[in-house]
């Protein structure tokens, strides 16, 4: 587990206390201006993006626990991480996730729902990352790290087509791409980087520490943290707090921008926590410990930018407001979920190759022959 110096470093950014007092760390004082630049209904809207999608996750997880979805890989706990980031990329940007970037997806237009045909066997990719309605995020990447490589390789395109450093924020464009420190150890993303700072391509390598590999703790990983990587390639980096849904938007606003006006690729480590399992297959008690999860749960995101709000003068009519609104969006994604046909084993066999292919005929034709060797005629 990270060490909880990281808190009280100077050289992590973080603007809330972990009891939503508003708290600069020394190195916050250089995003302090885009923070101060916004009004009560942006920060309002920061703290309803984390809780709508916590109550996402937490719906799509009961589904695959009643057999409706083959897989989830939660979110809960990375809401900061992700909420403040999203916010803090322009609509003409590039979004390369990972495989648990909900509340990303979200923000960017994309129906929770497409999330759900992939984890339940009906789509290969879910959504399409050309309609404008999805906000160029492109699909979820389960082959870890390879999205590094995809977002490196897209923002060296923009560079090559003059679709960036101009000078003009409104009109340049620039490349966030997620991913995990357990991913952070595949040699994807060494080469990802290698080739970022060699052509400059404007992308933000924006990377969730949450502690676990799936059971792989992050000091098992890295002897330093992972932001220090990044020098070795020459691309600045900086660590924030990632439970700090403000130093996670101020930090990547910057980073983006920078990136966006020609100055090459940047590097974000948040310090976060899963809170959750890694997926639904997976059992964390196995490796984890109760005191280690409580102390996470004291620095829960959304109880800290609550915290922040009730401060300012929030009202109970406002978080009512936004509870009611999670309800909906859970009991939503939950009708659509059920009334989802369920996955035929012919899908499997669709888009192997380009071309019709002897082998998949072989293949479809064993399998159903297999089936029908089953007494209820199905296995």
């Amino acid at each position: 587990m990270t060490s909880p110096d990281f808190l009280t470093d100077p050289a992590t950014v973080r603007v809330l206390a972990p009891d939503g007092t508003f708290a600069p760390s020394p190195a916050a004082e250089r995003y302090l201006p885009l923070i101060e630049a916004l009004g009560d209904a942006e920060l309002e809207q920061l703290y309803r993006d984390m809780a709508v999608t916590r109550a996402f996750d937490q719906q799509a997880t009961l589904l695959q626990r009643q057999g409706q979805l083959a897989l989830w890989p939660p979110s809960f706990g990375q809401e900061a991480a992700q909420v403040g980031s999203a916010r803090a990329a322009r609509p003409q940007d590039h979004i390369f996730p990972s495989y648990r970037e909900h509340a990303v997806t979200r923000i960017r237009g994309v129906d929770s729902i497409d999330i759900i045909r992939v984890m339940r066997g009906l789509s290969h990719g879910g959504w399409d990352p050309t309609d404008p309605r999805n906000g160029n995020t492109h699909i979820y990447t389960l082959v870890l790290a390879s999205q590094t490589l995809h977002a490196t390789g897209f923002g060296m395109g923009l560079a090559f087509d003059g679709k960036t450093g101009s000078g003009d924020p409104e009109k340049d464009e620039a490349v966030i791409v997620y991913y995990g420190d357990g991913a952070s150890s595949e040699g994807d993303v060494h080469e990802a980087m290698v080739f970022a700072a060699s052509y400059r391509s404007p992308t933000v390598f924006f990377l969730q520490n949450n502690q676990w590999a799936i059971s792989v703790p992050v000091a098992t990983q890295a002897s330093a943290s992972f932001a220090a990587r990044a020098a070795g390639y020459g691309i600045d980096s900086v660590r924030i707090d990632g439970n700090d849904v403000l130093a996670s938007y101020a930090v990547t606003r910057l980073a983006m921008d920078e990136s966006r006006d020609g100055r090459g690729p940047q590097a974000i480590e948040a310090v976060t926590y899963r809170r959750g399992a890694h997926t639904t297959s997976d059992d964390p008690t196995k490796y984890r410990t109760k005191d280690e999860e409580e102390l996470w749960a004291q620095r829960d995101p959304i109880a800290r930018m609550r915290a922040y709000l009730t401060a300012r003068g929030a009202s109970e009519e406002f978080f009512a407001d936004v509870d009611a609104e999670g309800a909906d969006v859970a009991a939503d994604v939950r009708k659509r979920t059920v009334e989802l046909p369920v996955p035929t084993s012919d899908g499997m066999f669709a888009h192997v190759y380009a071309d019709p292919h002897p082998m998949m005929d072989e293949q479809r034709r064993w399998l159903a022959d297999y089936e029908a060797s089953f007494e209820e005629g199905t296995a």
